[in-house]
């Protein structure tokens, strides 16, 4: 059986330009977030704060209304591993953990990205978690950077090193049939990046390509099941679940992370591009 052939949109160097203008107004809707999350905040409370940030900076919210989704984020907590609708009897509590997924596009061109922060005083083993999916997060940006960089590099190496970061970490589940994707003019585009697998496969990693890598990993299973409002996903065994995410962009000379405020230099070093204008606080 053939394969089908994908449609992966290449981007020139201007139109990434464009993707890390919306790119930095996810991460500024995120800082907000990541700064109001507190015992008594409710989800809505966050997603009012994204979707004022988002629509004062000119942009739009990209989740709002998207194959009927109601809000600007999703908003997973503990067992909820990614697409949990906002809600304002949804309050968070100490010791939670949760996963805030936002994009927002400006003048046709898709930003998305998403975090994990832990409520008050929550368990180290669950904070180790998050940091874990954020390490495997840089290492499957990294592996896409080098593999550019040489020619050599195919889309599994990015799934590759994913899974090896969560591994070295320790015994996590990786969450199967959820995972990255290109992000262009249309917030979900080919190709779909898994968060495992053998390096070496899939179309090559080529400058022009725009990607979203995103980790989700559990502490017991990664066996799934969505409820029945739709949307939200949880773990079939109840375990606590982190999820993280941005959006990255291969350019002649580097990867640029177009969500990261500095970025993705912290984070890459010399990976990154040299090319990055005024608009990043770090340039």
């Amino acid at each position: 059986m053939r394969r089908p052939q994908l449609d992966i949109q290449l981007k020139t160097p201007e139109q990434i330009v464009k993707m890390r203008a919306a790119g930095l107004v996810v991460a500024e809707a995120l800082r907000r977030m990541r700064e109001a999350v507190a015992p008594g905040v409710s989800t809505a409370d966050l997603d009012a704060i994204a979707e004022s940030t988002i629509r004062d900076a000119g942009a739009v919210p990209s989740f709002k209304g998207y194959h009927g989704f109601p809000a600007s984020i999703c908003s997973s907590v503990n067992e909820q591993v990614v697409h949990a609708i906002p809600a304002s009897g949804q309050l968070l509590r100490d010791g939670d953990l949760i996963s805030i997924d936002c994009g927002a596009v400006l003048d046709g061109w898709h930003g998305d990205s998403a975090i994990t922060v832990g409520v008050g005083d929550v368990d180290p083993a669950l904070l180790k978690m998050a940091a874990v999916a954020e390490d495997a997060m840089w290492a499957g940006i990294a592996a896409a950077a080098r593999g550019a960089a040489n020619g050599r590099g195919r889309l599994t190496d990015i799934s590759s090193a994913v899974e090896k970061a969560v591994r070295r970490g320790g015994r996590y589940g990786i969450v199967d049939g959820y995972g990255g994707h290109g992000i262009g003019t249309e917030m979900h585009q080919d190709p779909h990046v898994l968060n495992h697998g053998r390096p070496g496969k899939g179309p090559r990693l080529v400058a022009g390509m725009a990607l979203a890598i995103e980790p989700m990993i559990t502490m017991g299973s990664p066996r799934t099941a969505e409820l029945s409002d739709g949307w939200t996903v949880v773990t079939r065994d109840g375990s606590m679940a982190a999820h993280v995410e941005h959006t990255m962009a291969l350019l002649p000379d580097g990867v640029w992370v177009l969500t990261a405020e500095d970025g993705g230099r912290a984070r890459l070093g010399d990976l990154v591009t040299a090319r990055q204008p005024a608009d990043s606080p770090t340039a």
